[in-house]
């Protein structure tokens, strides 16, 4: 099914997180959108711990980025995260940063699939996320 849910998260580039140029490192960008993904699904009302307490765990299974313009030490950036199909037992989220002059940073997609906790096996989403995700379906 699809979805259309939004959530916007700010962060800003630390120091450690940039190469000799002064760019923020590239393997760093997973790291943001995985703060976009908690805080999306936060902001539904339902949490990666309290997911992990009823037995449910959400690998990646699919990362693809895009890096359009590099973010510097001390770039103000916000993740836009999307989540746009539930598909089975995956989950799928988009991605873009832009940094605070407007400017596009990266896109990404990820895919992440609902697992049982005790043998890592996929599942259909739990019927608390199924519940809270309804109004944000597409007809």
């Amino acid at each position: 099914m699809k979805i259309n849910f939004r959530h916007k998260t700010e962060l800003r580039v630390r120091y450690g997180e940039t190469d000799q140029m002064g760019y923020c490192y590239y393997g760093n960008y997973a790291q943001y959108f995985e703060v976009g993904r908690v805080e999306t699904l936060r902001s539904l009302g339902i949490s990666y711990k309290e997911l992990e307490d009823q037995g449910v765990m959400l690998p990646v299974s699919d990362f693809s980025v895009k890096y359009k313009y590099p973010a510097k030490y001390d770039d103000a950036l916000t993740i836009e995260t999307s989540i746009t199909e539930v598909r089975g037992a995956r989950l799928l989220f988009d991605y873009s940063v832009t940094n605070e002059a407007g400017q596009l940073v990266a896109t990404a997609h990820t895919t992440l699939v609902f697992v049982a906790k005790e043998t890592m096996r996929p599942i259909t989403p739990p019927e608390s996320f199924s519940l809270i995700i309804k109004p944000y379906e597409q007809n």
